[in-house]
């Protein structure tokens, strides 16, 4: 991702914010070394468990109060980053599981599917429709597959 920002010439991050103690914070200033960023962006890790602060190549934590607005700015990034990548993983997840299922369909390919997917969402609905509302979207021949391959399943 860095690299990315760097080769297109967009900014950088003002802080990066490792979810975790001294370990993946370790492991996060590694990854920053070999791309040649360590020292440009601030790095710091928030160990979930007591809500420490770590910086890079210091061993003792630090810790904020509890009720401060700033530890509370620090948790909900990280909340944040914990609910995206969950959202991110399922769609994932469900894209494929979606995928692999259709794509047993002999003669459907993967642009049939992408316009299915984005015209009913799920497995469930494509197999709901009347062969008219798939023959719309996709042509009477791939929708007579499609419905004898529900219709048998």
């Amino acid at each position: 991702r860095y690299q990315r920002l760097i080769a297109e010439n967009l900014p950088l991050p003002q802080l990066i914010l490792i979810d975790g103690g001294k370990g993946q914070l370790s492991s996060a200033v590694t990854a920053l070394k070999e791309i040649n960023l360590y020292g440009q962006i601030p790095v710091i890790g928030i160990a979930k468990r007591l809500e420490e602060i770590y910086y890079p190549e210091d061993s003792i934590p630090l810790h904020i109060h509890k009720k401060s607005t700033s530890l509370k700015l620090l948790q909900q990034l990280r909340d944040e980053a914990h609910r995206f990548a969950i959202t991110f993983h399922r769609q994932k997840r469900s894209k494929n599981t979606f995928k692999s299922e259709i794509e047993e369909i002999p003669g459907i390919g993967q642009k049939t599917i992408e316009l299915l997917r984005k015209e009913f969402k799920s497995l469930k609905n494509i197999s709901s429709q009347p062969i008219e509302e798939l023959s719309k979207i996709i042509g009477d021949d791939k929708a007579t597959k499609i419905k004898s391959y529900f219709d048998i399943k």
